[in-house]
């Protein structure tokens, strides 16, 4: 469920437009008036704003935004204002760039799983597009060990998309899980083979396989080292497929909690889900933490930037 707030009579593109224009003109940036219409209007609406923008004023949206605000601001406004494919490549190619394992291999693991297969394959044609390079070469160039094994097949899989399960493959399948976690074998070809490769349903059936056999969820096995980013990575693959509310939820909450706040992460997490599942979202923030994430956010974060993220999280301004 999204927490897009679209207009029930949206104006004319050409009106976006000039009023857009108007909010980039003069002596001072119209904010409010950048969020009121960007920040209310669905991923088509968007690009039919970008293509008739750059159409009558010879200027690429994305530009007259960058000339006009900047900050965490700015990359809110422009990560929302790219196309879902578009957006993911460009996260994609940020976290490839300046590798770090544990952000970097996060950023990937949700635009691998969170995704459906469709989309992932959007993804790989919008960073052929933007980056006259692969994401699979990207990430073989700037991951390592045992990283590089399971993340190019990962963001590379085309996954069967249908609700069949194949009962002895799952019950199988959990049982060499078990055998190569006991083993502390996280980097095994089979455990990769898996994950990478097996539909999110036969995966969903393996892991409750896994945990019917074992008496506990795979990834309590997981946690043997909570240091170890590796870990936290197949973690996260499993909470992608199994409950991505929660895993949102989880990141959403570690990027406010503390004495300082993860703006990349929460941006990211607001931008690409506010036209998906955030409203899920919002509910287990909700639950877990028993404070509405719209205050939460207000809490931590404040100006044009505040005023973005609860647009796009269906708060009336």
């Amino acid at each position: 469920m999204a927490t897009l707030t679209v207009p029930s009579a949206v104006p004319p593109v050409a009106d976006d437009c000039d009023q857009l224009r108007k909010a980039f003109q003069g002596w001072g940036t119209n904010e409010a008036l950048i969020i009121s219409i960007l920040a209310h209007r669905d991923a088509a609406q968007r690009r039919a704003i970008r293509r008739t923008y750059a159409d009558t004023y010879g200027e690429e949206l994305l530009r007259s935004i960058t000339d006009e605000i900047s900050g965490d601001f700015e990359r809110a406004v422009i990560l929302w204002t790219l196309d879902p494919a578009e957006r993911d490549a460009v996260l994609a190619n940020e976290v490839a760039r300046k590798w770090h394992p544990g952000s970097g291999s996060r950023v990937l693991v949700e635009i691998a799983c969170a995704r459906g297969p469709a989309q992932l394959f959007a993804v790989r044609q919008a960073y052929h597009e933007r980056f006259k390079r692969s994401l699979e070469e990207d990430v073989a160039a700037h991951a390592t060990g045992d990283f590089r094994k399971l993340l190019v097949p990962l963001i590379s899989a085309y996954r069967y998309e249908g609700p069949e399960v194949n009962t002895k493959l799952a019950h199988s399948e959990a049982k060499i899980l078990h055998e190569k976690i006991q083993h502390k074998a996280y980097g095994d070809d089979e455990i990769i083979r898996i994950l990478t490769t097996r539909s999110k349903a036969q995966l969903i059936a393996t892991f409750n396989r896994y945990n019917d056999e074992y008496g506990h969820p795979i990834n309590k096995d997981l946690k043997a080292d909570p240091k170890d980013e590796f870990l936290s990575t197949l973690r996260a693959i499993i909470r992608c497929f199994c409950c991505p509310d929660r895993y949102f939820e989880k990141v959403i909450r570690l990027a406010i909690a503390g004495m300082g706040t993860d703006e990349n992460s929460l941006t990211r997490i607001i931008t690409t889900r506010a036209e998906v599942d955030l409203k899920l979202i919002t509910e287990a923030y909700q639950k877990r933490n028993s404070v509405p994430l719209e205050r939460a956010v207000a809490g931590d974060t404040s100006g044009d930037y505040e005023r973005m993220l609860l647009a796009l999280l269906g708060q009336e301004q």
